[in-house]
């Protein structure tokens, strides 16, 4: 069955064309929200919020595009909105003894892992800024009419997330070093 199939018996109530749905896209919605959020709680938060409006407002979706663009877009803006309704989130530093898995992990995932919680640790509109253009590869036109500032300040954020990231990535760098350059 095909995706407009799938979002026509959706939208008359149809629960496995729902669940279809959910299982195609669920693991795309759930990352850009993780990433958004840096938390595993409130991403799961923040994506079941998605995927709910996403089913009760099934009749906005005009197939313009794919019902996975669709989705993804909707996720990623009430992500925004509700961080920003939320304001600056505590600042929660996870300590994770990477080196204590390493005997069982490859290369690739230790450099996954610290890479996202390098992520985590970002200031929340250094984040946002980094994910958006990075990750979604969004302008920063795009990504000032999203979060309201001006493009500069969007370019001046991705600056300073980069610059950032790279602090948090060397390993040379110690925590205290590291934690007299927060902005």
């Amino acid at each position: 069955m095909g995706e407009t199939e799938l979002v026509e018996r959706a939208r008359s109530g149809d629960q496995e064309a729902m669940g279809a749905l959910y299982r195609a896209h669920a693991s795309r919605v759930y990352t850009v929200v993780r990433r958004l959020a840096g938390d595993d709680a409130l991403a799961e938060d923040l994506a079941q919020d998605a995927w709910i409006r996403a089913f009760r407002k099934l009749e906005l979706f005009r197939g313009d595009s794919s019902f996975g663009t669709w989705m993804y877009r909707l996720a990623t803006n009430m992500a925004l909105n509700r961080l920003r309704r939320r304001g600056r989130r505590d600042e929660v530093e996870r300590e994770a003894d990477i080196f204590h898995a390493a005997g069982s992990l490859d290369e690739a995932v230790i450099n996954q892992r610290m890479l996202a919680q390098a992520l985590d640790r970002l200031p929340p509109g250094y984040r946002k800024v980094l994910v958006l253009h990075d990750v979604e590869g969004r302008t920063h036109e795009e990504i000032a009419e999203l979060l309201g500032v001006a493009p500069g300040t969007s370019k001046s954020q991705l600056h300073k997330a980069r610059g950032r990231m790279r602090e948090l990535l060397d390993p040379g760098e110690t925590e205290s070093e590291a934690s007299t350059r927060e902005v």
